[in-house]
């Protein structure tokens, strides 16, 4: 019963496969973001998407940029901005580890999911290092013969 009440808290409301297949995923961090009431609304509806976003440090802040969270319909004139820039929230200590990271040649900061957790907006945030193409096509190539020895293995147990 404990495992059904946990994911029944934690409820994934937008995901970034791009990302994964864009980025090796070095660490990650969960991060709170600072959100409108249209913008919780529309998210539990799932209206956003993360493709292009990324995160960026400003001033000791942490922001997500090129979010795109839709206009919720029923807030009409106290709707919010759709592609607005949002505040993460970290502690002092997560962002000094951010900066030391990033400041690395070619490590970016990715969101790669947004989730609800406890009735708040989670954001999953990844220090991640860009893939080449070459890299990608690697990358799809093992997950192909992985999944074609899985698929032998279950047709020699049946």
């Amino acid at each position: 019963m404990n495992e059904e009440r946990k994911s029944a808290e934690e409820r994934i409301a937008i995901n970034n496969r791009k990302a994964r297949h864009d980025y090796d995923v070095l660490e990650s961090f969960e991060t709170g973001i600072v959100l409108k009431g249209s913008e919780v609304k529309s998210l539990r509806l799932g209206n956003a998407n993360l493709q292009d976003s990324y995160a960026y440090l400003k001033e000791g802040e942490v922001w997500l940029s090129g979010m795109h969270i839709n206009t919720y319909e029923q807030a009409n004139i106290l709707n919010h901005d759709p592609r607005r820039e949002r505040k993460l929230l970290l502690h002092k200590k997560e962002i000094r580890k951010l900066v030391g990271k990033t400041s690395e040649k070619g490590l970016t900061l990715i969101p790669l999911k947004v989730y609800f957790k406890d009735g708040r907006a989670k954001v999953e945030l990844g220090v991640c290092k860009g893939r080449r193409s070459y890299d990608k096509r690697a990358a799809i190539a093992k997950r192909e013969t992985e999944r074609e020895m899985r698929r032998q293995f279950t047709q020699r147990d049946s």
